[in-house]
């Protein structure tokens, strides 16, 4: 049985998802850009929730949805944000994105995704779970899809964040410059000083404008975490 992650504002059960928290949504949920103007966010793919709580902990946003398919992830979001400080300003939607996006008629000043993707480095600890598989593997959702659901859910001046792996940094750009979403911030992630880039957290907006490249660093050594990691992470992990 998995035991619950604690943060220092909120716990996470994560017992009934087959994707665990992980260091991406940590990364994404600390490095999101949220301002003061922000009123409502969407979580797309939640998980567990931890993108949407992160985001209740770190805005005043008004109402922040999520939508999950997988039921018992779902389910589990739901708990999380039930048990949490913020539940008013919480609610999970179970369904397809694809579906949610073509109905809903909100739009959203923050759109957020640590998207399905399949990490071939790890395969064989993905093989003995189709639910796992099926929380990672881009046929669950590809780029191009969801990049059109985020055209039409992002207000106009509207950001939309996300990680994915560094490889298919060329690819979504693509996609995303096609729907007339143009990158606004990049950040490059390594594990360590001498490690390939493993990740890239994107922010998207409508708006074309230049922008700075930056990489960070996540350890110096084994759990020894670099000074820029502990100060992006240090408002949710107990020992940062």
């Amino acid at each position: 049985m998995s035991h619950p992650f604690k943060f220092k504002k909120f716990t996470i059960h994560q017992d009934r998802c087959a994707m665990k928290i992980g260091t991406d949504a940590v990364l994404l949920g600390s490095w999101v850009e949220v301002s003061s103007h922000v009123k409502s966010i969407l979580d797309i793919g939640s998980g567990t929730g931890i993108l949407a709580l992160m985001l209740a902990q770190r805005s005043q946003a008004d109402f922040i949805d999520a939508i999950e398919i997988e039921p018992n992830a779902y389910e589990q979001a739901v708990g999380n944000f039930e048990n949490s400080i913020w539940s008013d300003r919480l609610f999970c939607y179970h369904g397809d994105f694809k579906e949610f996006a073509q109905e809903i008629d909100n739009t959203y000043d923050l759109i957020v995704c640590n998207p399905p993707y399949f990490d071939t480095s790890n395969v064989n600890d993905y093989s003995s779970s189709f639910e796992r598989k099926t929380a990672r593997f881009k046929s669950a959702l590809s780029y191009q899809e969801l990049i059109i659901g985020i055209r039409k859910l992002l207000s106009p001046s509207g950001l939309f964040s996300l990680i994915i792996p560094f490889p298919d940094k060329e690819e979504f750009l693509a996609h995303a410059t096609r729907q007339d979403l143009y990158c606004n911030r990049l950040t490059n992630v390594r594990g360590h000083a001498d490690a390939p880039l493993k990740r890239s957290l994107m922010q998207f907006g409508f708006k074309k404008t230049k922008f700075v490249i930056d990489e960070l660093i996540i350890e110096t050594s084994r759990h020894q975490y670099t000074p820029a990691y502990v100060n992006m992470t240090k408002e949710f992990y107990l020992n940062m």
